[in-house]
């Protein structure tokens, strides 16, 4: 019986771990419970399953890291926010099933350096994929990995043609169901730009050796070259329990979490080079995992205040990319050691230069 406790529970990620959790009882335990802002739904499933230990806000969160006994924390709060209970977590040892990618972009080698080997088990389906297929081989046999990207809504158009993308068009994601954020970053790529980054951090992978191919149907979620030209491949429908289902008991798999591939019925797979010239956000993640140090979390803080302002039509669809990367190209790493005090006062300038950049807009 494995004791969870869940990080972000009525949020997209954490209702699919209370589904695979419910179908499983024998397996897993609930422990523990927070939410960000929806109080409601946060004490009713409490409620369902007799949890007496919550909190609300990310604050709160990283307390009851803390004071709760559990063997996984799964965090799938949404946003920077999530890095203090990341954070948190990792120092108590526990397993830390990780949803919440932009912690470790911000984090980088905070979080890294925190971290025992083994103790991360990532959850996004990309990385979970290619964690996976890296069981296949040792480290120094591994060629390159080959992230998969839906292409998004607005894949196949080109830039000229994103001028006018409402928000409600980016919200429409042929794929998969998330929130908000995740979903129009979905849109404009820098979904997967933050995952080329967090595919170096958690795997030791140099970015040249990190690639990005467009694959609409979302069947292979990410793949893993090896040296002799053998490539390992996790395929499944589209299911993020899935993955999360194995950041909960990994390495072990859970019967009939997901539904198998059918392969009595003809399907076409596809693969396409990632247009870089209308979706240029993956080149510059790239760039940003280069220059490392603080320049990630620049990016994440600018990308979520230029999403919020689109939302609220402030800017359109292609200036978010546009004050993200002024907003990196203008910024100076700070001297010193680069600490969680260093780390938040440069993402909060970051956030500032990026409403400076929004308003110029506006």
């Amino acid at each position: 019986m494995r004791r969870v406790l869940i990080l972000g529970s009525t949020g997209s990620i954490g209702t699919q771990a209370i589904d695979v959790i419910a179908a499983n009882p024998n397996r897993f335990e609930i422990v523990g419970l927070s939410a960000g802002t929806d109080a409601a739904q946060l004490a009713e499933q409490a409620e369902r399953f007799g949890v007496a230990h919550t909190a609300l806000g990310a604050r709160d969160a990283e307390q009851l890291v803390r004071d709760v006994e559990s063997d996984v924390v799964l965090n799938g709060i949404t946003g920077s926010v999530g890095l203090g209970p990341t954070l948190a977590a990792l120092e108590t040892g526990r397993t830390l099933a990780l949803a919440n990618k932009e912690s470790l972009i911000v984090g980088g080698p905070l979080v890294t350096r925190r971290a025992a080997p083994g103790q991360i088990v990532p959850v996004d389906s990309e990385h979970s994929a290619i964690a996976q297929a890296l069981r296949s081989g040792t480290a120094d046999e591994v060629r390159r990995l080959v992230l998969t990207a839906s292409g998004g809504p607005f894949r196949g158009r080109g830039r000229a043609s994103l001028a006018d993308v409402t928000p409600e068009q980016a919200l429409a994601h042929p794929t998969w169901a998330m929130g908000l954020m995740v979903t129009t970053n979905s849109a404009t790529l820098i979904n997967k730009g933050l995952e080329v980054i967090e595919a170096h951090l958690l795997f030791d992978v140099p970015y040249e050796r990190i690639e990005v191919a467009v694959h609409p149907q979302s069947i292979v979620h990410s793949m893993v070259e090896f040296i002799d030209g053998s490539t390992i491949a996790q395929a499944s429908p589209p299911d993020m329990r899935l993955p999360i289902s194995l950041g909960l008991d990994w390495p072990h798999r859970i019967a009939g979490v997901g539904r198998p591939l059918d392969w009595t019925t003809a399907s076409s797979w596809t693969f396409e080079a990632l247009d870089d010239e209308a979706f240029p956000s993956v080149a510059l993640a790239k760039r940003v995992g280069v220059a490392g140090g603080s320049f990630p979390a620049v990016f994440n803080a600018a990308n979520e205040q230029a999403v919020s302002a689109f939302h609220a039509g402030r800017i359109g669809f292609l200036d978010i990319v546009d004050i993200i990367t002024e907003a990196v190209d203008t910024h100076v790493e700070p001297d010193g050691d680069l600490t969680l005090e260093v780390l938040l006062d440069v993402e909060a300038a970051a956030r500032r230069r990026a409403d400076g950049l929004i308003a110029a807009r506006a």
